[in-house]
């Protein structure tokens, strides 16, 4: 694996000189909790949760003195970052929980370091810094730092000199035929070229490498941008499928180079639904409602059904918004859970029955089926019973227990302990 250590030197060495000889000037000297806090080994296997909260603290922390002292707090996130590997080496990382708060709390942060009212040598010493930084990290949790290197350099001239001392090593390696030479300060070297505006040789090292990864072809993509070559963005983004890269990623890049152009209707239509896409349905549709407040929330919430292949994954979006004819016709032509249902059922009883007593058979219909996961038999009798409230507000709880015994008729296989839920409900 080639590094540079000092940059410019493919040793893989370390070093803790500064990369451009400068003497750093130090804000002034500020205690800050957080460095006591995380020290290095200062963390065990299992202390994900705590090393969680030590990350909130300092954030917490470091904002407070930002208002009143950029410098200093900026200083404050460099010393942050220094303290990120070695206070966390040894900690379990396989839930992915430390990972996405480390990423979350820099992406927070690193903008006080890039916006801080710095002089060029105290930029440089936090250069210097972050730099052995992103070289001693060992899995990768500096990204972000390096990722926003263009930013944090704060100048196009500073920028080019650290494009020129890293650029000569990137392009050694992967000129190499044999595989699996790797660079550390890869993404460091491709943002400084792209904040220098040396968008030729960006390119002209990308060309370099026969398949290279999403977040290396992103710059790429903001050079074309940079340049006013909308189009030619979307189509070198929109070229990178197929390259072990989520279309969600791709989508995402290309709905951000439309929206500032005031291309909208075109993002919505061939971006927006993926690019947008959360854990639930109902994240999914806040998120786009907010985003596209000129497209009709009903239609909005059809074009999602369509597109995603389980028009039941709307249901509660669409009844948040007061669209109950829309869904309870997403929730019978999906896959709704029917303790969602349930809940559905309970919620409307006294605003809209009409809408309770529907998804209220529907889910006694599922739970007969066999749907759900891990249905017990208290879920069945809460749905018989939203089911048979409905009814009775409506005036029609006899159809209603005829209806379940009908049910009962359709389904012999039910086990006789589920089978009393119902029956004797419906007497």
């Amino acid at each position: 694996m080639l590094h540079p250590g000092k940059i410019g030197d493919a040793t893989g060495k370390s070093s803790r000189e500064p990369v451009h000889g400068i003497n750093v000037t130090k804000p002034a000297n500020h205690k800050w909790t957080f460095k006591q806090r995380m020290r290095a080994k200062a963390f065990g296997w299992r202390a994900s949760r705590l090393a969680i909260e030590r990350l909130r603290e300092a954030a917490v922390e470091i904002r407070a003195v930002a208002p009143r002292d950029p410098v200093r707090a900026a200083d404050g996130v460099v010393g942050l970052v220094e303290r990120i590997w070695p206070a966390f080496e040894h900690i379990d990382t396989s839930s992915g929980a430390l990972g996405g708060a480390v990423q979350r709390t820099l992406d927070e942060l690193i903008p006080l370091i890039a916006e801080a009212p710095a002089d060029p040598r105290t930029r440089a010493g936090w250069l210097d810094r972050l730099w052995q930084a992103i070289l001693d990290d060992g899995v990768s949790y500096l990204s972000p730092v390096e990722e926003a290197w263009g930013d944090l350099c704060a100048s196009t001239e500073v920028a080019s000199r650290w494009a020129d001392e890293i650029r000569p090593i990137l392009r050694a390696a992967w000129s190499d035929s044999r595989p699996g030479n790797y660079v550390k300060g890869t993404d460091v070297c491709l943002a400084s070229l792209l904040a220098a505006g040396r968008h030729e040789e960006l390119f002209a090292v990308l060309a370099l490498k026969a398949r290279p990864i999403w977040p290396w072809r992103r710059y790429g993509i903001r050079a074309l941008v940079a340049e006013g070559r909308l189009d030619d963005a979307l189509a070198y983004a929109e070229a990178s499928r197929g390259l072990n890269i989520p279309n969600t990623a791709i989508d995402t890049e290309c709905e951000a180079i439309l929206l500032p152009a005031g291309r909208r209707d075109e993002a919505y239509r061939q971006y927006a639904l993926t690019a947008n896409s959360m854990s639930t349905g109902l994240a999914t549709f806040r998120r786009l409602v907010e985003k596209y407040p000129e497209v009709d929330s009903a239609q909005l919430l059809s074009d999602l059904a369509d597109s995603s292949g389980d028009p039941g994954r709307w249901f509660a979006a669409a009844k948040d918004a007061g669209h109950l004819d829309l869904a309870f016709s997403l929730a019978t032509a999906g896959r709704t859970d029917p303790r969602t249902l349930i809940r559905a059922s309970r919620d409307f009883l006294k605003s809209e029955p009409g809408f309770a007593l529907r998804v209220g058979r529907l889910a006694v219909e599922r739970i007969l089926a066999g749907h759900g996961y891990e249905i017990t038999t208290l879920d069945l009798a809460a749905a018989v019973d939203h089911f048979l409230a409905a009814a009775t507000r409506l005036g029609v709880a006899a159809d209603a227990q005829q209806e379940l015994n009908q049910m009962l008729a359709d389904h012999p296989e039910l086990p006789s302990f589920m089978r009393l839920q119902v029956s004797r409900r419906a007497r």
